[in-house]
């Protein structure tokens, strides 16, 4: 077998840890990646070394367990699924050593179930087979154990294993994994730390894209609000919650109120320090500024606004600084207070207990999680992907649930349909469309159709498996009540693989299915389109269900896959925004190609103005939706943007993103979205008692001093011959001089109004993110400065002159990276509490008098009318020398004057006077990327 790229070099890295006399050992490769077939080919090396004796594998389910299988006979082992080890290379699943549902990761109501289990609970779940499994692993002398998809033993049962390899202490351990480090948890990562050690290898789906391994893809969404029916529930609901904001605002609602509690709690004269608060409090923190940004607290001194902190206030931010007023500051005996808090809770979720305000359930996000406007968006979708690819299309749609098992709450009755967000409930949608005639159900029980199709589907079984399909019938609706659906002597391990030739092989072309049967370990490289209408956003579903539609198609070498999601969003209810944040949460950690090409983590890479803190307005839904459907359809553009088979480092770093306008006079960049270099530092560069020109404009031109000298020649040379008079002569030359000193004056005042002018522009953003860089270089936080600065400029078709700024420290790793990123969203932020500041001095607006202009053009002395002073960044404030090196690089590109201490009476004077000031008046995003 051709081992890929990702392959080698994770065996490799495998063979050198083993060298150094490791038994541990963790690999992390994307889904599609070729885990499978690393895992078999290093047993089969340490088999054939005589390393060890036996390849055992667990892994999370039979479809995986049986792909073992067949992976390690393919490369010659003798391979078995028994669990009597009795074959060089045995394939179980983990429930061979302890039963737990990996399906029942969320509820009814759309919310995750903790996947944490007690020990000894976990230890009481061993059957005798399983204890006598574990006798034959201990017996078995030195072996491999290949621990699949590993990260299903963080989420159920991570501590039995760690009894377990107690008890082997002679195996080797290969762990493998798609699930990336960086969406794990602090305690997840510490687990694998503790079982596995560090990974030896891993590598991005990014990385493998670009090898050619997996396909290229783009990441959709595809937003949908509720049901008129929903939407009158909902409102209905949200009544009674902005009741209570109404009365929190009112400065009569509560003594001290609510307003007046939280301005003296986080604004006012006497508090501890913002840097404390922060510290102390962080959540607390963030919805202080929330409420700031909705008008309702004026802004703390130290603070500054970021991305995070731009939006309303959400229902967590009022219940955390809520529970803190009752705490601090409400009396026990305020009934009227604590009564209106206590019904308008339970409205968003929430209830007011003795010990505080406290999570509760609520019945809002069943609404959204299994809104009935998400099955017709699938349709949609669906029907999308056959006008695109026509029999080339291959779709997948993917639900938690075949049927809603649990019944609705009384209050839901009638607003949603008992069945609503189950595939059975997508697949009647989807039959009553002509691009979804021919959609197949797909379950661990069920196999369910259009009878045309189920027919076609026995016939196909026919082909290849006589017996079966002899006992196969399709069940009518008649009796089946609800759908036809196909029944006879075969189980989902033999259907699964039936319907998946069938659906390869075009005879249908739209599956639906549960992501328990088909979100991992279930491999069909056809497949174009992936929808994802699931709620759940572990680790483990999230990493599985994205790798579904990425495997590349020996019959289609150019394949481009799609993902969609469909997102309810319900701005009129204050938690109407949790199935957006769901989506947040899926694609936190996960990187996919924007429309520039960007290779950017988390939602970002869907559309460039998604913010993970709050959805878009529902008015921009449509047009949102249309670009979604716009993109989808051009294929080609998807392929471009990752550039398969060119040159990366597979390295993450964080960018800034900058929108603001331009300074007038500024030069405009030739192309949008095109790497640029830095510009030159600023030419003309105000002083506090004068103006520096460093070459921006040119000497003062010699053509008036030219006319004067040739005027002047001129007329002596006339007048000697006529008249041999100083009495002509003088006159004549002192005309001639009046007559040129005109354009001579002009051209004086000119060059001096341009002066000023120059010397008044707001400086350029990457101006200021060169300042940085520089400075980071100089104090040693940086192996690189400006020279590695990464800037693309794009035109913001929103407003004539605004554009945005993406700016990244290239050539260092991501923590350097994530700091340049942050230093220069403060370098930019509005005047806060920083430790030290910069001064940038400035000359007042407007036309100058002839005199003063004329005066500049000389070079004489123009003291500034004023000081902007700018902060230095927090990593450069840490001590003197750092703010020092700030000061330096930032006069050399911008212009400015030594770095001033605030905590000295004059750097409290400067914060009391322009605190707040905003000299860039720009808005900033940070995004995590790729290359």
């Amino acid at each position: 077998m051709q081992l890929r790229r990702h392959q080698e070099l994770a065996l490799a890295a495998l063979e050198k840890a083993w060298d150094a006399g490791s038994r541990r050992s963790q690999v992390m490769l994307p889904p599609g990646a070729g885990k499978t077939y690393l895992g078999v080919e290093a047993g089969r090396r340490l088999l054939d070394s005589g390393d060890v004796g036996r390849v055992v594998v667990l892994g999370p389910n039979t479809a995986i367990q049986g792909q073992w299988a067949r992976a390690g006979e393919s490369l010659g082992l003798e391979s078995g699924t028994d669990r009597g080890l009795g074959t060089a290379l045995t394939a179980l699943t983990y429930q061979s050593l302890a039963v737990f549902d990996t399906d029942d990761e969320v509820d009814e109501d759309g919310t995750e179930a903790s996947a944490s289990r007690d020990r000894d609970a976990l230890l009481d779940d061993l059957h005798p087979n399983a204890r006598a499994l574990v006798a034959e692993l201990t017996g078995a002398g030195p072996l491999l154990l290949v621990l699949d998809e590993c990260h299903h033993l963080l989420e159920v049962w991570g501590r039995l294993l760690a009894a377990l390899l107690d008890e082997l202490p002679q195996a080797r351990v290969l762990a493998l994994t798609a699930t990336p480090p960086e969406v794990l948890s602090k305690e997840q990562l510490a687990l694998t730390d503790e079982l596995f050690g560090a990974p030896v290898y891993q590598t991005s789906i990014p990385a493998v894209v670009r090898e050619g391994d997996l396909v290229p893809f783009s990441e959709l969404v595809w937003l949908t609000t509720p049901t008129p029916t929903e939407k009158d529930w909902l409102a209905e609901g949200a009544v009674r919650f902005r009741e209570l904001t109404t009365d929190l605002c009112d400065p009569g609602f509560g003594d001290p109120s609510f307003l007046g509690w939280l301005d003296a709690r986080y604004a006012g004269e006497g508090r501890p320090s913002w840097a404390t608060l922060l510290r102390t409090e962080p959540e607390q923190c963030r919805a202080a500024l929330r409420m700031h940004h909705a008008g309702l607290l004026a802004l703390p001194a130290g603070a500054a606004l970021t991305e995070e902190h731009r939006v309303s206030p959400s229902v967590e931010d009022w219940t955390q600084l809520l529970g803190r007023w009752l705490d601090e500051a409400v009396p026990e005996d305020d009934v009227r207070v604590r009564e209106a808090v206590r019904r308008a809770l339970p409205s968003v979720g929430y209830v007011l207990t003795r010990a505080g305000v406290r999570r509760g359930r609520t019945p809002v996000d069943r609404v959204l999680a299994r809104s009935e406007s998400k099955a017709p968006a699938a349709v949609q979708i669906v029907a999308q992907e056959r006008d695109a690819l026509g029999d080339g299309a291959r779709a997948l749609v993917l639900c938690d649930h075949e049927v809603a098992s649990a019944t609705l709450p009384a209050d839901l009755d009638g607003v949603i349909a008992p069945q609503a967000g189950s595939a059975r409930a997508v697949l009647s949608h989807l039959l009553d469309d002509p691009a979804g005639a021919d959609a197949l159900l797909v379950t661990g029980r069920t196999v369910a159709g259009a009878p045309v199709t189920l027919q076609a589907l026995v016939e196909h079984v026919r082909r290849s498996d006589p017996a079966t399909a002899a006992s196969l019938s399709i069940v009518p609706v008649e009796v089946s009540g609800d759908l036809p659906r196909l029944e006879g002597s075969w189980t989902s391990r033999t259907w699964v693989r039936h319907v998946t030739d069938f659906f390869e092989a075009g005879e249908c072309h739209v599956l639906v299915g549960t992501r328990g049967l088909l979100g991992e370990g279930w491999d069909a490289r056809r497949i174009t389109t992936l929808v994802d209408l699931t709620a759940i956003t572990t680790t483990t579903a999230v990493v599985q269900t994205r790798g579904r539609a990425l495997r590349t198609d020996p019959a289609w070498p150019e394949k481009v896959a799609l993902t969609w999601s469909v997102v309810c969003v319900a701005p009129e209810h204050p938690r109407g925004d949790n199935d957006w944040q769901r989506l947040v949460r899926k694609h936190t950690g996960f990187f996919g190609a924007d429309e520039t090409g960007s290779v950017v983590d988390g939602v970002g890479h869907l559309d460039e103005v998604f913010s993970p803190y709050a959805p878009p307005p529902a008015e921009d839904f449509a047009e949102i939706n249309a670009r979604m459907l716009v993109r989808a359809q051009d294929r080609g553009a998807v392929r471009e943007r990752w550039r398969v088979g060119t040159a990366y480092d597979d390295e993450a770093g964080v960018s800034l993103r900058v929108r603001g306008a331009r300074s007038a006079g500024a030069e405009r960049p030739a192309a949008s979205g095109v790497p640029a270099a830095v510009g030159a530092p600023v030419g003309v560069v105000q002083r506090e008692d004068r103006l520096e020109n460093r070459g921006e404009l040119p000497p003062l031109p010699r053509w008036p001093l030219l006319l004067v000298a040739g005027l002047t020649a001129w007329g002596v040379g006339l007048a000697i011959p006529e008249l041999l008079s100083w009495g002509f002569v003088i006159p004549a030359v002192i005309v001639l001089l009046v007559l040129a000193a005109v354009p001579l004056t002009m051209a004086l005042a000119r060059r001096g109004q341009d002066l000023v002018e120059a010397a008044r522009r707001t400086p350029e953003v990457d101006l200021v993110a060169a300042a940085v860089a520089d400075a980071m270089l100089e104090a040693g936080i940086s192996p690189v400065g400006s020279d590695g600065l990464q800037v693309r400029y794009d035109d913001d078709g929103s407003e004539a002159g605004v554009v945005s700024w993406r700016i990244e420290l290239d050539g260092v790793d991501e923590k350097t990276s994530a700091a340049y990123a942050t230093a220069l969203d403060q370098a930019l932020a509005p005047l806060a509490a920083p430790r030290y500041v910069v001064p940038r001095w400035m000359s007042a607006p407007g036309d100058l008098d002839l005199a003063t202009a004329v005066g500049i053009g000389l070079g004489r002395a123009h003291p500034a009318d004023g000081t902007v002073w700018h902060p230095v960044p927090d990593v450069l404030s840490t001590k003197a020398d750092r703010a020092r090196a700030y000061a330096r690089a930032f006069d050399h590109w911008v212009g400015g004057g030594p770095a001033l201490y605030t905590a000295t009476p004059q750097g409290q004077g400067v914060l009391k006077a322009q605190g707040g000031s905003d000299p860039f008046a720009v808005s900033t995003t940070m995004r995590r990327t790729w290359d």
